[in-house]
């Protein structure tokens, strides 16, 4: 679990990209951070990982304060960054050692997650494409089994079959003790699999809320024609008319849009956050 209480942190001391941030992430979901570039996702996840440290307020991540760089807050999270760098040995030598780090890493699952993504464990990592040693670091964040796993636009690099599988990768592996949160500017990569969702915008949340509060109070529709005007949040052209956003208040059942959903939130701010007001921000 992570908890977020008042929550303010920025690079210098006049400009902040969180002022007073409060969040909740509870175990068993796979949380969607979304954002515009520059809205603090990677900075939120870093203060999470305790890379970067908070000017106030606190982050509790099991029950730790990731300042303090606690062992055994350590073997329990796993933050996979959008850069990163990975040394030049073969993959069954970087497991063995690393994974000693991780008291419930299994060797088995990562090996199942190899052949998944077709990469064999005698390669030399710095020999592999961007887009397999991300999936190598997926595999071994995953059969790590910490309880909280960090990943920061994970599908960049991946081409349109290992999307699909990262997908499936991740839901596997979603289970009633991990918490997942993904940060993506990617929406259409992950619409399947995202929920909570979380969207930051101008050092605060602007929305946060389950899939299913918001086809409660949001409708996502393809129209040839404008129809009830005043309950349009946002609309776009689309081939087949009109895609728009609307006041659901009608109970009428729609699929969420994750990109329709993000412009209609950073359009409409203020009927968005009264549109949820009633949903608290630890998202359950």
């Amino acid at each position: 679990m992570i908890e977020i209480q008042n929550l303010t942190f920025g690079y210098s001391r006049k400009q902040k990209l969180f002022r007073d941030l409060n969040l909740s992430f509870l175990p068993g979901n796979v949380y969607g951070l979304l954002g515009r570039n520059g809205a603090g996702k990677s900075s939120l996840l870093r203060n999470m990982a305790g890379l970067l440290f908070p000017d106030a307020g606190r982050c509790l991540v099991n029950g730790f304060d990731p300042k303090d760089r606690h062992p055994a807050f350590l073997r329990d999270v796993f933050f996979v960054p959008e850069e990163f760098y990975l040394p030049s040995v073969a993959i069954r030598n970087f497991v063995s050692t690393y994974a000693p780090f991780y008291p419930a890493f299994d060797r088995t699952q990562f090996a199942r997650y190899l052949k998944e993504f077709e990469i064999e464990d005698r390669q030399t990592l710095t020999e592999l494409s961007y887009g397999q040693k991300k999936k190598v670091l997926v595999g071994f964040a995953l059969a790590t089994n910490v309880k909280t796993v960090l990943m920061d636009e994970p599908t960049n690099g991946l081409d349109i079959p290992s999307k699909s599988q990262f997908r499936k990768t991740i839901a596997s592996a979603v289970d009633e003790q991990r918490t997942i949160v993904i940060s993506t500017h990617q929406v259409r990569d992950l619409e399947s699999l995202i929920d909570p969702i979380v969207i930051l915008d101008e050092s605060e949340v602007l929305l946060s809320a389950t899939i299913e509060q918001i086809t409660q109070q949001l409708l996502f529709k393809q129209l040839t024609q404008i129809e009830h005007p005043e309950r349009i949040l946002y609309s776009e052209s689309s081939f087949r008319g009109m895609s728009v956003v609307m006041e659901n208040t009608d109970g009428e059942l729609s699929k969420v849009d994750l990109e329709l959903l993000f412009n209609a939130a950073l359009a409409q701010k203020d009927r968005v956050r009264s549109l949820f007001s009633n949903i608290v921000e630890s998202v359950r």
